[in-house]
C-alpha cells in the first residue's frame, strides 16, 4: 500500500524536475548563506541594523555589500546613527551608487565628532560628491595646513615683488596657515585663490607704505594689513595667520622711471626741435622762391622801360634832347654804383 497517494498520481518526470528546482535553490540559498554568513554575522554583533534579505538585495542592485556593512558598523560603533538619523543604510547605497566614497565620508563624520566639529551626513556626502577629499579637509581642520606665497610651482623665483611709496623694490616671501572652512567647502575657492589673494594683499600692503626702511623695520606691518582684509570669503579656507618668511630689497625702481621719463622726455624735445627745424627750413625756402618771383617781376617790369622810351619818342613826348640827358642820368648813376662797389643797377638786379 503507498504511503504517499497523492505523489503516486504524479508522473515521475513531473517530480524529478520539481526535485531538481527545488535542489538548485536550495543551492543558491546556500551559496548565498555562505557568502554573506560572516557580513551578516558583523551586522547582528553590532545593531547595525542590516538583515539578510537587505544584503540580497544590494547584490541585485550591484552594491558592494562589504563597503556598505563596514561603513554602517563604523557609523554604528561610533555613535554617528544616534546623533545623525540620516546615516541609514538607503542613504549608504545611494551615496555609493553615486560614486561617492562611503568609507571616506564615514571616517570623515568620526574625525568631526572626536574634533568636536559639526558636520552632518548630507554636507559630508555633498562635498565628497563634489569632488572634495572630505577627510583631508576634516584634519586641516583640526590641524592648520601652511602654504607657501608664492606658490614655487608657478613663481621660479619664489618671491613676490612690489615696490614701497619711494620707488625702492622689494620681494618679499610669506607663508600663509590656513584651516578648512566646511560651511563653504562646497562651492568655495580652491588654495590656488588665497595663495593668489595673499599675494596681491601684499603687494598692496608694500605698496601703501612711503619708504622701504619702514617695511625692513615692521614685517609684521604686512600681516596685519592682509589679516585685516579678509581675504578668506568665498574660499574653501580660514587663514589664520600670514607670516613674512623672507624680505629683500630689489631695485631702485623709481629712478630707473624717473630715468626713463627723463630720456622720453628728451626723445620728444628732439622731436619737437627738429620739427621746428624743418618748418623754418621750409619757410627760408618760401621766401627765397618769393624772392625769385619779387626779381622776376622787376625785370620784367625794367624790360617795359625801353618799350616806353621808345613810344614816348614815337608819340613825341619825349624829345631827343631828353632821351640824351636820361642816358647820362643812367650813366652816371651806374658809374657811382661802380665806384661805391656796389656792381651796376642792372647786375644787381
Amino acid at each position: 500500500m503507498n504511503a504517499f497517494p497523492l505523489f503516486a498520481a504524479i508522473p515521475p518526470v513531473i517530480l524529478f524536475g520539481g526535485a531538481l528546482v527545488l535542489g538548485l535553490i536550495g543551492l543558491i540559498l546556500l551559496f548565498l548563506f555562505i557568502q554573506y554568513f560572516s557580513l551578516w554575522i558583523q551586522c547582528r554583533m553590532t545593531k547595525a541594523g542590516i538583515s539578510f534579505i537587505d544584503l540580497v538585495m544590494m547584490r541585485l542592485r550591484k552594491v558592494d555589500t562589504a563597503t556598505i556593512v563596514r561603513g554602517k558598523i563604523m557609523a554604528v560603533v561610533a555613535g554617528l546613527t544616534r546623533e545623525d538619523p540620516d546615516i541609514t543604510t538607503k542613504a549608504l547605497e545611494a551615496h555609493y551608487l553615486a560614486k561617492g566614497n562611503v568609507p571616506r565620508v564615514i571616517q570623515a563624520l568620526i574625525a568631526a565628532q572626536r574634533a568636536t566639529i559639526p558636520l552632518d551626513w548630507q554636507t559630508a556626502a555633498a562635498i565628497d560628491l563634489a569632488g572634495r577629499d572630505i577627510l583631508n579637509a576634516v584634519q586641516t581642520s583640526v590641524y592648520p595646513k601652511v602654504i607657501d606665497c608664492p606658490d614655487s610651482r608657478s613663481s621660479p623665483e619664489g618671491t613676490l615683488s612690489a615696490v614701497c611709496g619711494d620707488g625702492i623694490e622689494l620681494r618679499a616671501r610669506a607663508r600663509v596657515t590656513v584651516r578648512t572652512n566646511l560651511a563653504q567647502l562646497v562651492g568655495g575657492a580652491t588654495e590656488e585663490t588665497v595663495i593668489a589673494r595673499v599675494g596681491q594683499g601684499i603687494v598692496q600692503a608694500i605698496g601703501k607704505q612711503s619708504s622701504y626702511k619702514i617695511v625692513l623695520e615692521s614685517p609684521e606691518l604686512i600681516s596685519q594689513e592682509v589679516l585685516q582684509l579678509g581675504l578668506e570669503k568665498q574660499t574653501a579656507f580660514e587663514i589664520v595667520s600670514v607670516d613674512i618668511a623672507d624680505i629683500d630689497v630689489g631695485d631702485n625702481i623709481g629712478a630707473r622711471l624717473q630715468a626713463d621719463k627723463a630720456e622720453a622726455d628728451t626723445r620728444v624735445a628732439q622731436a619737437r626741435a627738429e620739427q621746428k627745424r624743418a618748418a623754418m627750413v621750409a619757410r627760408e625756402q618760401e621766401m627765397a622762391a618769393r624772392v625769385q618771383e619779387n626779381r622776376a617781376k622787376v625785370v620784367l617790369a625794367e624790360a617795359e622801360i625801353p618799350r616806353a622810351i621808345a613810344e614816348s619818342l614815337n608819340t613825341g613826348r619825349l624829345g631827343l634832347l631828353d632821351h640824351y640827358e636820361l642816358s647820362n642820368v643812367q650813366a652816371d648813376t651806374r658809374m657811382r654804383s661802380s665806384i661805391a662797389g656796389e656792381g651796376s643797377p642792372n647786375r644787381s638786379a
